[in-house]
């Protein structure tokens, strides 16, 4: 995670993705992501999801947003480049009798034809995509005309977009890769999507992550979550103590429970993109 806003060198990103793909893999995300499941559903309710149209889900992660396509009885593809997400994905998919194919996918270089999809649909998945224009141009490439992109992306003002920059504070980040805190600014959708755009709509909107305490939180994401899990199991434990004292100094900044359970207001922006 970065949070510088401009490459100095130019990365690998054969390299990077590995490291994804490991970080991503570690831990046990499902656990973090199936509690993010009304983002998927608001956002498939923006996309304006209809029966039988063809939505991919890219990054998908464990799927909220491919059961969410799924329930409004779209044709779904459920893509990310980590099979370990997948299974989950699958496993919830099985769980609610919903029909969803499941494929292994890099957003950088989507296996399907142009204007296969009448919706592309990602949340907070695409923005961790290393390569920000390659990954945008394959989902333009794959949308027919008319269709729409919608993305659910953190901002780097809100309390994921801090979080990032806290644990590049004590990790050094790849070198020369953008901040994936960027897909949740309006210029940089705009530099990425604006010349394909026939529209593009973008609406702040609050995620509230809700945990027994500080104490609570900081024990799932230390377990589950893969860029935290990373960052402190490859810190001495001076700096997985250091770590772990500033998110909880955040925590307890944003904190809106009134000490009736942890609640941190975290923003993100919505996006729904009208492909020309």
């Amino acid at each position: 995670m970065t949070t510088a806003s401009t490459p100095t060198q130019t990365p690998d990103y054969a390299a990077i993705k590995q490291r994804q793909q490991a970080t991503w893999a570690s831990g046990d995300y499902a656990v973090v992501g199936t509690t993010l499941q009304i983002v998927g559903e608001q956002l498939a309710e923006a996309a304006d999801v209809r029966g039988d149209e063809r939505v991919l889900d890219v990054a998908a992660g464990n799927g909220n947003a491919s059961l969410a396509a799924a329930r409004r009885y779209a044709r779904v593809t459920s893509t990310d480049y980590v099979p370990e997400l997948l299974d989950k994905g699958r496993r919830r998919a099985e769980a609610d009798g919903l029909d969803i194919r499941f494929e292994v996918a890099d957003v950088e270089a989507l296996p399907y034809e142009s204007a296969s999809f009448d919706v592309v649909l990602s949340t907070f998945g695409v923005m961790f995509a290393p390569d920000h224009a390659t990954a945008a141009r394959e989902m333009l490439r794959v949308t027919r005309p008319g269709g729409r992109i919608a993305l659910a992306n953190w901002t780097p003002e809100g309390f994921i977009g801090r979080l990032f920059k806290i644990i590049g504070a004590h990790v050094a980040p790849p070198a020369g890769v953008r901040s994936p805190a960027l897909w949740g600014t309006e210029a940089h959708l705009m530099s990425l999507f604006g010349p394909a755009a026939r529209e593009l709509r973008v609406e702040r909107k609050r995620f509230n992550f809700r945990y027994r305490s500080a104490a609570h939180f900081l024990q799932v994401f230390a377990d589950c979550y893969g860029p935290t899990h990373k960052a402190l199991a490859s810190l001495s434990e001076q700096g997985r103590a250091a770590l772990q004292a500033d998110i909880a100094s955040l925590l307890g900044e944003l904190d809106v429970g009134g000490g009736r359970g942890l609640v941190v207001p975290s923003e993100y922006a919505e996006v729904v993109i009208t492909v020309a």
